[in-house]
């Protein structure tokens, strides 16, 4: 199952869909057209065969010079199934979309990082015959954003910064620019961010630093919206739980049953669901009547 901080460090560019295009044109350099148009996409990338495969944000970006997708991944650790699943969405989403794909990789671990920026080559040495060069954001060229001035002037990218180097030692200046900078923008928007900030902590003493800043206000965490990223997160939690039971116990699960799990909000519902995972026979066995 992914984590709160995993989901975290990709939802942000799902909040602000231009923070990936600033931090593109900013951090890295890259001369990204100015976006005429972003939508954000189903991230679900299954096939009819029975093999479940899904991006963590897909943006479409319209452009004068072009149309992009923006193939945003959150990346925890290593992990070399990865080559293959990349080197796959990137192929099956341009022949769906017939538009340019750019992987762009999330993550909060340096060596993870340097890891994922290495290119994926298949294909004959010296003569490969698909190469995939994933775009990386991560400690090491994601700015520490210490300054409260910095915090405001963007507070999307001072959150990502506040995410991406949450374990390190400068971690209580980040947070208390974010804290800051958070009372400057819409309580909505301040309600979210505050919410994801948390989720996507990962160390132990910056969540209770992050925690403590935000006692005086937590209206931010009383907020109906930032209460709904929460139950969306917990909901979300306890679908894939009910499915993993299912996997764990070697029932097949197929798509209708899949589709019904994932798409029930009910979190009563989807506790009787797990309880009854538990003992099934077949996947079917969740929806029996009482």
């Amino acid at each position: 199952m992914v984590s709160s901080s995993h989901e975290a460090l990709h939802r942000i560019f799902q909040k602000d869909t231009t923070l990936l295009i600033r931090a593109l044109q900013r951090l890295l350099h890259i001369p990204f057209p100015k976006p005429r148009e972003i939508a954000i996409l189903n991230a679900d990338l299954t096939e009819i065969e029975p093999v479940e495969r899904r991006v963590d944000t897909l943006l479409r970006v319209d452009t004068d010079d072009g149309n992009y997708l923006l193939v945003i991944e959150s990346q925890g650790k290593k992990a070399e199934t990865k080559r293959g699943s990349w080197a796959y969405y990137l192929s099956y989403l341009y022949e769906k979309y017939r538009c340019e794909p750019i992987l762009i990789v999330l993550s909060q671990s340096s060596a993870t990082a340097r890891w994922a920026a290495q290119p994926i080559r298949f294909g004959l040495p010296g003569w490969p015959s698909l190469t995939v060069r994933p775009i990386v954001l991560g400690p090491d060229n994601v700015p520490v954003i210490a300054d409260e001035k910095e915090a405001v002037r963007d507070v999307s990218l001072a959150l990502f910064s506040a995410i991406t180097h949450g374990r390190g030692p400068g971690v209580t200046g980040i947070l208390k620019s974010l804290a800051a900078a958070l009372d400057t923008i819409d309580s909505e928007s301040a309600a979210v961010f505050a919410q994801l900030t948390l989720s996507g902590l990962v160390d132990p003493q910056a969540r209770k630093i992050w925690r403590d800043l935000m006692a005086p206000v937590n209206y931010f965490f009383r907020h109906p919206v930032a209460e709904r990223v929460r139950d969306e997160g917990r909901v979300q939690d306890r679908a894939e739980v009910v499915l993993q039971i299912l996997e764990w116990r070697g029932i097949p699960v197929p798509d209708s049953v899949r589709k019904r799990v994932s798409s029930c909000s009910d979190w009563e519902q989807l506790k009787v669901w797990s309880e009854r995972a538990v003992h099934a026979n077949e996947a079917s066995d969740l929806f029996a009547p009482e």
